[in-house]
C-alpha cells in the first residue's frame, strides 16, 4: 500500500506576528509630469507594536500609488529625539532628527500598487515616542490621495487613469492547476537518489532558488537555481552534503532571508533537533555553514509529552517586528510553536506551546507553513493532513495573529486548500497526492510574506500506483498556479 509508513520523520518551520495599533500617513502629490516620466504618489503606514523604556520597534510599510520606481528614498523627522538603531530589509541613516532610508538590492522596485516593509530598533528618551506626522518617497510627499499615473505608447499618445491600487483577499475556496513533474532526482556515483521532495523556494535576483529533501538510504538536502520554470528540470542539482552543512540526516529545508543580520537562513530538521546553516550568499551552495541546534536542551518537555509514537518534523520560522515563532509537528495530531525575540533569534527559542490539535492525528499530520498576507492584519496557516482515502492534501485557517485564534477557511476533504479534487492537471494527472510544499515568494526575508493575489505553490506528489516503504517512494516536485485569484 502506498503508505505503508504512516508516520514519516521529516521537516519543520516557525512563524510571528502580534497585533498592533497602526497610525497611517498616506501620501500623494500630482504633478504636471512629461511624458513617459512618474507620476508621484504614495501611502505611508507607521507602527510601534513594542515598546519599552528607553527604546522601539517600528514597522513601515510604503504603497506606491503613483507610476512603478526603480530605487526609493523614504524621509521623515523624528520629534522627540528617537534615534534609528538597527533596520531590515532597507538601509537607515540619521542625522539629527532627520531619516533617510533607502531600498537594499532585492526590493528597489516597487511597481505601481505595490508595497515594500522594513523595520527597525530605535531608541527614545524614556517613553516618548510619538509618531512621524509626514513622510516623502522620493521627494514627493505622501498624502495618500490617488494621483494620475501616467504612461506613453509608442505613439507618444499619453493615456491617464485614476483609481486606487488593487488590492485582493483570499477566496474561501481554492482552484488550482498543476504543472507536470519539474524536478526529478538527479542521482550521480555518490548520491543515487530516488526521491526529492519537501521543497523550499524564493525568488531572487532573477532566479528561482530551490532547496529539498533527496533520500538514497537516508536523508540530505539539494540545491538547484533557474531563471524559469521550462528550465527546471534541465537544471543541475548540488548536494548540500558537499558543504558545510555536511552528511547525515538532514531534512525538510526552509529557506529565507534573515534581514537584521544580512544572513540566508536554512532551516531544517536533523532527527533529535531543529538546526539551520547561514550563508551570504543564496546563489553559492558550497557556502552554506555547519549545522547550529536551535534548542539547547533538545526537545522541549511538552512535545515529549504529547508525540506518542510520532516524529518531530517539519521546522517553519516566522518573525514579526518584535518576536520571531518556530513552529514544528508530531505526526500524532499536535502543531507547536515556540517563540523569541528578534533581537535574540537565532537563539533564546522557548514558551514552547500547542498551538493547534486534532484528536485525529491524520488530520493534523505534518508540513506547516505560515505566511503574513501582504496589506492586511492576517496570517494563512496550511497544514497537511492525511485523506479518508490515504493521500496527502493541505487544509488551511486564517487569523489575526501569528498566535491565533486561528478559523477554519479551506479545511474539509470537500473544500480543501489543496487535494486532488480542486487540482486540475491539463498534463494528465501523475499525482493524487498533494503533499509537503511552499508557496513561491518573491519577499524573501523573515517575515514570510506573500500577495493573497494569484499563489503559486511548489509541492511534491508521486504516481499514483507506486507503494513500498515510505522513505523510497519515488516523490517528485510540481507546481500548483492559483486559478480563482480575487485580483
Amino acid at each position: 500500500m502506498f503508505f505503508a509508513r504512516l508516520f514519516a520523520s521529516r521537516r519543520a518551520r516557525l512563524t510571528a506576528v502580534a497585533a498592533v495599533p497602526l497610525i497611517a500617513v498616506s501620501a500623494l502629490a500630482a504633478v504636471a509630469v512629461p511624458p513617459a516620466a512618474a507620476a508621484p504618489g504614495c501611502s505611508v503606514t507607521y507602527s510601534a507594536p513594542s515598546q519599552w523604556d528607553g527604546g522601539f520597534t517600528a514597522n513601515v510599510s510604503v504603497t506606491n500609488l503613483g507610476d512603478a520606481v526603480n530605487g526609493w528614498t523614504l524621509t521623515w523627522s523624528f520629534s522627540a529625539g528617537q534615534q534609528v538603531k538597527q533596520a531590515w530589509n532597507a538601509e537607515a541613516t540619521q542625522s539629527g532628527s532627520q531619516v533617510t532610508v533607502r531600498n537594499v538590492s532585492y526590493n528597489a522596485a516597487i511597481p505601481t500598487g505595490g508595497r515594500v516593509e522594513f523595520g527597525f530598533n530605535g531608541s527614545s528618551t524614556g517613553t516618548a515616542n510619538p509618531n512621524p506626522t509626514a513622510f516623502t518617497l522620493n521627494g514627493t510627499l505622501c498624502t495618500g490621495d490617488v494621483g494620475p499615473t501616467t504612461t506613453t505608447t509608442t505613439t507618444t499618445t499619453t493615456t491617464t487613469t485614476t483609481g486606487n491600487p488593487p488590492v485582493g483577499s483570499l477566496p474561501s475556496s481554492f482552484r488550482w492547476n498543476s504543472s507536470g513533474v519539474l524536478i526529478s532526482p538527479k542521482p550521480d556515483a555518490t548520491h543515487p537518489n530516488v526521491a526529492v521532495k519537501d521543497p523550499s523556494v524564493v525568488y531572487y535576483n532573477g532566479k528561482y532558488h530551490v532547496f529539498a529533501s533527496t533520500y538514497t538510504n537516508g536523508y540530505n538536502l539539494m540545491y538547484t537555481s533557474f531563471s524559469d520554470w521550462s528550465q527546471a528540470s534541465a537544471a543541475p542539482h548540488y548536494y548540500l552534503d558537499r558543504s558545510g552543512i555536511g552528511g547525515g540526516y538532514r531534512a525538510a529545508p526552509q529557506v529565507f532571508y534573515f534581514a537584521p543580520q544580512r544572513l540566508w537562513y536554512l532551516v531544517y530538521q536533523t532527527g533529535d533537533n531543529a538546526s539551520y546553516s547561514t550563508t551570504t550568499d543564496i546563489s553559492n551552495p558550497a557556502s552554506w555553514s555547519t549545522p547550529k541546534n536551535f534548542y539547547a536542551g533538545g526537545m522541549p518537555q511538552i512535545i515529549r509529552d504529547n508525540i506518542g509514537n510520532g516524529y518531530w518534523v517539519d521546522f517553519w520560522t516566522v518573525c514579526d517586528t518584535a518576536k520571531c515563532y518556530l513552529f514544528s509537528s508530531d505526526d500524532n495530531g499536535h502543531l507547536y510553536r515556540s517563540e523569541t525575540s528578534l533581537a535574540q533569534f537565532p537563539n533564546g527559542f522557548t514558551n514552547t506551546v500547542i498551538a493547534m490539535q486534532d484528536s485525529n492525528r491524520n488530520r493534523l499530520f505534518e508540513a506547516a507553513n505560515v505566511y503574513k498576507i501582504a496589506g492586511k492584519n492576517q496570517w494563512l496557516l496550511v497544514h497537511e493532513a492525511i485523506g479518508s482515502d490515504g493521500r496527502r492534501w493541505f487544509r488551511s485557517w486564517t487569523a489575526p495573529s501569528i498566535t491565533g485564534p486561528w478559523t477554519g477557511l479551506a479545511e474539509s476533504e470537500s473544500n480543501p486548500f489543496a487535494r486532488a479534487n480542486n487540482v486540475t492537471f491539463p498534463g494528465g494527472q501523475w499525482t493524487r497526492d498533494i503533499s509537503h510544499g511552499e508557496m513561491v515568494r518573491t519577499n524573501v526575508d523573515q517575515t514570510m510574506e506573500i500577495s493573497p493575489c494569484k499563489l503559486s505553490y511548489l509541492y511534491q506528489g508521486m504516481d499514483p500506483n507506486a507503494g513500498g516503504e515510505y522513505n523510497r517512494l519515488p516523490w517528485r516536485l510540481g507546481l500548483l498556479t492559483q486559478t480563482n485569484s480575487t485580483c
